[in-house]
């Protein structure tokens, strides 16, 4: 708990020098786990630092010592999971089962890294130029900046980590401040362990409202990742646009689970209740809207609402909850706010809408417009409406209808007529029979519009975190026109 409440900077835990603090809480009991000191610009200078001097030889280590390490990071994970588990529990408020999940996907992610060191590849090509051969050599941009969230942090945090380092970058990592334990410094312990040189990761814990900017703008990262609210997002891009710099960002949904006319609706109904109330609805990727054909509407809404009501809400730590707390108690307000304005647009309140402290119960609007605020904002909580329509045009258009385009998902026993919706739905991702959260290692993970820029996931990551450079060889000599 000591090592968890310091910066890690150059292989070493130190306090943070900013006079002011960070409390780390669980959003369950409201329990203080600890108090720590904010790290402070100087802070945020020496990790950049650090990091661009271990640069000079991380990036020339032997593919087989960087694959090691990868390797070593994945053996202390699965060492360590109870542990992981443990404080993804308590610290960001997950279900034993969303820990789970995220735990998965966390490995997942750092064994595809472990491959990344032998996918460093270059190509010879052509030349129109006689005796001329034209090379691109693939290399690390250097130094890239992290930003994780709070919500599946463990996961998000090294999504950009693993492969970062494991493709012959350095890292500097900026942990969400709900979450500065498993979105950063046991992340950076499990990296110590697993024998990272100094300087190869580091994590600083400040408030972003404090050295957000300072972060973003300082002169040594030369890719920004950010996960992270659509508003943080544009903010960032701003300021490393204005640099030139090169950022990869996963930002904010409005997802829509579509229910056609000949889906099996138990199915979708189960589907839809994963994807909406996994930790809380706290997920990018959850469904915020279900739109299904009027048709089907009725009884699609009752098998959905069976299900709802059956899910267990309350202690995350306890095996049988489903949905525990939101991450602060106030968010039960926010959304509380958001589900009246939205009855009184014309909405029913169907089902929930009640909450105990920081846990909220899962809560279906039904009689939803899509301009009234629970379907046009992300909710980002166990909050969803319920929208019909009559023809695979106008779900199209209501999948559409939002400025985000990250996830969704479309049910149908027909899987061509499915995938042939699918491909209209203007959506970085989309899944055909299941719902919208899913994420593996080696696929291609990022939105469209103002859902991010850039994709992780695989060669998506490699080359995000890579730069190539044209070096052409003239064999015998060349004449010119002058």
């Amino acid at each position: 708990m000591t090592t968890y409440a310091k910066q890690f900077i150059n292989g070493e835990w130190v306090d943070g020098s900013s006079s002011k603090s960070l409390e780390n809480l669980n959003p369950y009991t409201g329990e203080t786990l600890f108090t720590m000191s904010s790290a402070s610009a100087e802070d945020l200078d020496k990790a950049f630092r650090s990091a661009e001097e271990a640069f000079n030889s991380w990036q020339k280590t032997l593919p087989s010592e960087k694959r090691e390490l990868l390797e070593n990071v994945a053996h202390v994970m699965e060492k360590r999971k109870e542990e992981i588990i443990d404080w993804l529990v308590k610290e960001s408020g997950s279900t034993l089962v969303k820990a789970e999940i995220e735990f998965g996907a966390a490995l997942g992610i750092v064994k595809e890294s472990a491959s990344f060191p032998y996918r460093m590849q270059g190509r010879i090509l052509d030349s129109d130029t006689p005796g001329k051969e034209n090379r691109i050599y693939k290399s690390p941009k250097g130094v890239i900046g992290v930003i994780g969230p709070w919500n599946f942090p463990f996961h998000l945090s090294l999504r950009s980590v693993a492969p970062a380092i494991a493709s012959g970058n350095t890292v500097v990592l900026k942990p969400a401040s709900d979450t500065i334990v498993t979105a950063g410094t046991l992340i950076a312990d499990i990296f110590r362990e697993a024998g990272a040189p100094a300087g190869v990761l580091n994590v600083t814990a400040g408030r972003g409202s404090e050295i957000g900017d300072a972060f973003v703008e300082h002169p040594v990262p030369g890719v920004i990742s950010f996960t992270g609210s659509t508003e943080v997002g544009s903010h960032i891009a701003s300021l490393a646009g204005s640099q030139i710099k090169d950022t990869a960002l996963e930002l904010g949904g409005n997802n829509a689970v579509v229910v056609l006319e000949d889906a099996d609706l138990e199915q979708a109904a189960d589907a839809a209740a994963f994807g909406k109330f996994l930790h809380q609805g706290q997920i990018c990727m959850s469904a915020n809207r279900l739109l299904v054909h009027e048709d089907v509407h009725d009884e699609f809404l009752r098998l959905f609402t069976e299900k709802t009501a059956r899910l267990k809400t309350g202690d995350p730590s306890k095996k049988e909850t489903v949905i525990g707390p939101l991450i602060r108690e106030e968010e039960t307000e926010r959304l509380k706010k958001e589900i009246q304005a939205t009855v009184e647009e014309g909405a029913e309140l169907h089902y929930g809408g009640g909450s105990d402290g920081a846990v909220m119960e899962p809560t279906i609007l039904t009689n939803v417009t899509r301009d009234m605020p629970a379907a046009a904002k992300e909710m980002f909580g166990p909050v969803v409406s319920v929208l019909t329509f009559r023809t695979e045009e106008e779900a199209v258009e209501l999948a559409d209808s939002t400025p985000y385009g990250l996830s969704g998902a479309v049910h149908s026993r027909d899987i061509h007529r499915a995938v042939e919706f699918a491909k209209k739905v203007d959506t970085g991702m989309i899944h055909v029979n299941d719902q919208p959260v899913n994420d593996e290692a080696h696929a291609a993970f990022g939105g469209e519009k103002q859902s991010g820029l850039g994709r992780f996931g695989g060669e998506w990551a490699l080359d995000k975190f890579t730069t190539e450079k044209w070096i052409s060889v003239q064999n015998g000599r060349r004449s010119y026109p002058f």
